[in-house]
């Protein structure tokens, strides 16, 4: 897996916090900005809704001066003549023209005496009233209106009234004066529609509540409002204006690009930094990483760089110090290791080196010479593949006899080993293994001495003979025992069974005699065959010869059926004769009593095939594939005079060096062995 640069990540990470504090500082400042220019709005809004209700307070005002004036200035006389009375009409017009008044009249009981302007209902203006009235109804022609009635002096039973209608020209010079849009909505209308946004703002204020601004974003504006009250103290109208979103969200927008372009700017040179700040610290660890590789790759005489920081700095001197003693021990290990080259070198006997798995790791030139090849190809590879010891039955002995392994738990072992070279040479060496405590073992390899071999050889023979011949020898040592102590009371007849039983214990000790050297030999790579003319069937005659007294002791038939005529074939008579001697000798052990053992044979183009068979009872499945190997006995019940499990395995052997196969097969109640011969022998 590639690793990261740790400039880059300094560099991404100084980035990366720098950006995330800008981000965070812009998130920040765009929800404060929001908030300030929500609450600058809001104010904004709500002043203007208290200018809009000075402004109609400021009306209210004018219209009580003009009903003061008007009341100071009618007399009784103006109201008692008729002609009198068209003149305070005109009078009461000019005072409309001038003061911008809606309607005036002069209202005496239930009546108006004198007007101008619209037809008002005065008397439910004035009814009731006992002094000064400023109140707002909902009877103009916008459905509101401004009125103000005081009583005249002469006659407080008479009213000099003034009415101003809320209209459009009038609300839009609200909205201009305040810089809102400005309305005014008559109460009932107000309060009626449930799905009004402005509607719980309207509705606090029939409960004394304070007024108050809000941002409606259904409407998508500031709304401010406040409450009109009439003459009875009740709400008859509300006063409300208005500010869009849009203007404060305009500014807004304006307000955070010129944020989002300070941050960027501030983000840039923030990483600019980084990215200095980040090289400076790690330039003095690449340097230090260079010269830690240039170490991993050998060279250790570049000293190291100069940090820069106190703790690069520190961490130099102690790489620096590392180098100096990994130099140092690198120079004495070079001289241990020519000292120890040039020893093994020296010795004369093959020396190699394994590791815990077994793999050659080190090989002098006196073993590969010995092994014909050379040091350097078999190196890394298993050492059995590379001595290629001769197997003995079906596993190698890396398998179940390896010094190596044995030495494990001794601490040293020996082995004598036959190699089969890759040039078909074979060579036996005395394998020496020894452990030096840790992973790898020391093996050293010497050829075998004349000395060496015979003795292997003549021991060998002596296990085998100690082992396999303690049964025939106290069968014949009983017969003499017997013969010695009877001699002179047996008759001519007892005396020859005894004589006879003596001979075929001799044969029986002269054939595995036989075996037994046979095997040796094999083993030992010595038999040779001398090559001459053969009749088969002269050497399957001279086999049952030697064969017949065994045969005769159980009361076994030899039957033999051979093809006539016979071809002659190119072969080593004696050890053709010793082939089919162990072949009717298995026979006859293992069939049953005064059965018939058959010899038979058939010739085809350039081979002839002769074959023993009888009516034994065969082998288990588990030495079907191992018959033919040394030491291999039938797990079957066998006679008492059984052998050491070496005949099938010589005949295989003496068959094969003549050229030819040995093949055997058993079942329906028939055992058969067939050897094939070719009539033109291997050169």
């Amino acid at each position: 897996m590639r690793r990261s640069s740790l400039g880059l990540v300094l560099i991404a990470l100084n980035v990366s916090l720098a950006l995330v504090a800008v981000a965070g500082l812009a998130l920040v400042a765009a929800a404060l900005l929001r908030r300030l220019t929500d609450d600058q709005a809001l104010e904004r809004v709500r002043l203007a809704s208290v200018s809009a209700e000075r402004a109609i307070a400021g009306e209210v005002a004018a219209l009580g001066t003009i009903s003061r004036l008007l009341a100071e200035r009618t007399s009784s006389t103006d109201l008692r003549a008729q002609e009198r009375r068209a003149l305070l009409a005109a009078e009461l017009d000019g005072f409309r023209s001038v003061s911008g008044a809606t309607s005036c009249a002069i209202v005496c009981g239930s009546r108006a005496v004198a007007s101008a302007g619209p037809p008002i209902d005065w008397t439910e203006l004035v009814r009731g009233a006992q002094a000064p009235v400023s109140s707002v109804s909902a009877q103009g022609a916008l459905g509101l209106r401004l009125a103000s009635a005081l009583p005249l002096a002469w006659d407080p039973t008479c009213f000099a009234a003034t009415a101003k209608d809320l209209d459009a020209q009038f609300v839009s010079r609200l909205s201009e004066e305040t810089g809102a849009t400005a309305r005014v909505v008559d109460a009932a209308a107000g309060l009626g529609d449930l799905g009004d946004p402005k509607l719980p703002l309207r509705a606090r204020l029939l409960h004394e509540a304070p007024p108050e601004a809000r941002r409606l974003d259904e409407l998508g504006s500031y709304v401010a409002v406040r409450a009109l009250r009439g003459a009875d103290g009740r709400v008859a109208a509300f006063l409300e204006t208005e500010l869009p979103t849009s203007l404060a969200r305009t500014a807004q927008l304006r307000l955070m690009r010129r944020l989002s372009l300070m941050a960027l700017v501030i983000g840039g040179l923030a990483a600019m930094a980084s990215i200095v700040i980040a090289r400076r610290i790690a330039a003095p660890l690449t340097e230090l990483t260079e010269a830690a590789e240039r170490i991993g790759g050998g060279d250790l005489s570049t000293p190291m760089p100069t940090g820069a920081w106190a703790e690069i700095g520190r961490l130099q001197a102690s790489m620096e110090e590392m180098r100096r003693r990994l130099r140092r021990l690198t120079a004495e290990l070079a001289g241990q290791q020519a000292e120890a080259r040039a020893m093994v070198e020296g010795i004369v006997e093959g020396v190699y080196v394994v590791d815990g798995e077994r793999r050659i790791v080190q090989m002098n030139s006196q073993a590969a010479v010995m092994l014909g090849v050379r040091p350097e190809q078999v190196l890394g590879k298993f050492c059995g593949d590379v001595l290629n010891p001769e197997p003995t039955g079906n596993a190698r002995p890396c398998e179940e006899n390896c010094p190596i392994l044995h030495a494990r738990f001794r601490g040293e072992a020996r082995a004598t080993e036959r190699l089969l070279l890759a040039d078909g040479r074979r060579r036996t060496v005395v394998v020496t293994s020894s452990t030096s405590g840790g992973d790898r073992q020391f093996q050293l390899l010497r050829d075998e001495t004349e000395v060496e071999a015979a003795r292997r050889l003549r021991d060998a023979v002596l296990a085998n003979i100690s082992h396999e011949f303690k049964t025939p020898l106290a069968a014949q040592l009983a017969s003499l025992e017997l013969l010695v102590d009877r001699v002179h009371e047996l008759g001519p007849d007892e005396t020859r069974k005894l004589v006879v039983s003596l001979q075929r214990g001799a044969l029986r000790l002269t054939q595995l005699i036989d075996n037994l050297l046979e095997s040796v030999r094999i083993e030992a790579g010595r038999v040779v065959l001398r090559r001459q003319s053969v009749h088969l069937d002269e050497i399957v005659e001279a086999a049952v010869e030697m064969i017949r007294p065994l045969a005769d002791q159980r009361g076994q038939a030899i039957d033999v059926e051979l093809p006539h005529p016979l071809p002659a074939v190119p072969g080593d008579g004696p050890r053709l004769v010793q082939v089919f001697v162990n072949l009717l000798a298995n026979a006859g052990k293992f069939a049953p009593d005064r059965s018939t053992i058959r010899v038979g044979g058939d010739v085809a183009e350039g081979l002839v095939t002769l074959y023993v068979e009888d009516e034994g009872p065969g082998w288990g499945e588990d030495v079907e594939n191992q018959l033919f190997e040394p030491f291999v006995r039938s797990t079957g019940d066998e006679p008492e005079s059984s052998g050491v499990g070496l005949g099938l395995y010589i005949a295989k052997s003496i068959v094969e060096r003549h050229g030819g196969t040995i093949v055997a097969r058993s079942g329906s109640g028939l055992t058969r062995v067939a050897v094939r011969l070719p009539i033109a022998g291997p050169a």
